[in-house]
């Protein structure tokens, strides 16, 4: 059975972008350290730290993603490449009609919900990871009890208002304490697991 992991970059007063969807330096830690190594066909530069906490987390690999359409929407669903995965579920209310990757790409628009997307993604992943990006998607994910471990990249900037980590949904989560931290170059990686309910 798969994991599903909440994850993103996050600001250190808790937002994974600012108001007009920029993402400032949430991702400069990618390719701030002295370590060049490679991560889903990508080439990362960071310190030793990072480099085992992800390895660690994200072993034995990312089989599936789900994002909402705010990310779909801003990154043009990356080209209509599965960034990490064989596939992206997107959860929206209504599928984009003018995609020019729609039908070749291996992306579901999923319009029955969260959970549905997360089912679906739990299906295709098999004993992998699914990824479920911080936001709104991941915070309904997650007060829905689909999350299995939360991980926080916390960069050191403070964007004083933003889209929040956790979404905007109501409900309180009680996470466990970090079962993992990490010190890596301009980042502290977090990874929580979410006790069952």
């Amino acid at each position: 059975m798969s994991t599903t992991i909440m994850y993103a970059a996050v600001s250190a007063d808790g937002y994974v972008g600012r108001t007009d969807g920029g993402i400032g330096p949430l991702f400069d830690w990618f390719h701030g350290g002295p370590m060049a190594w490679n991560w889903l066909g990508s080439q990362m530069r960071t310190n030793e730290a990072s480099k085992g906490f992800i390895e660690t987390v994200y072993s034995p690999g990312i089989g599936a993603m789900v994002v909402g359409r705010y990310v779909f929407d801003q990154t043009n669903g990356w080209g209509g490449q599965a960034v990490a995965g064989d596939h992206v579920f997107v959860v929206t209310h209504e599928p984009p009609t003018d995609w020019e990757f729609a039908g070749k790409a291996p992306y579901t628009f999923v319009t029955d919900g969260v959970e549905s997307a997360v089912a679906q993604a739990r299906e295709v992943a098999g004993d992998r990871i699914v990824d479920v990006a911080a936001g709104n998607v991941g915070g309904q994910a997650l007060r829905l009890g689909l999350i299995d471990q939360v991980v926080m990249n916390v960069v050191p900037v403070v964007f004083g208002e933003g889209r929040p980590f956790f979404g905007r949904a109501d409900g309180e989560v009680t996470l466990a304490s970090p079962a993992l931290v990490a010190q890596g170059e301009g980042v502290t990686h977090l990874l929580y697991d979410v006790p069952a309910v």
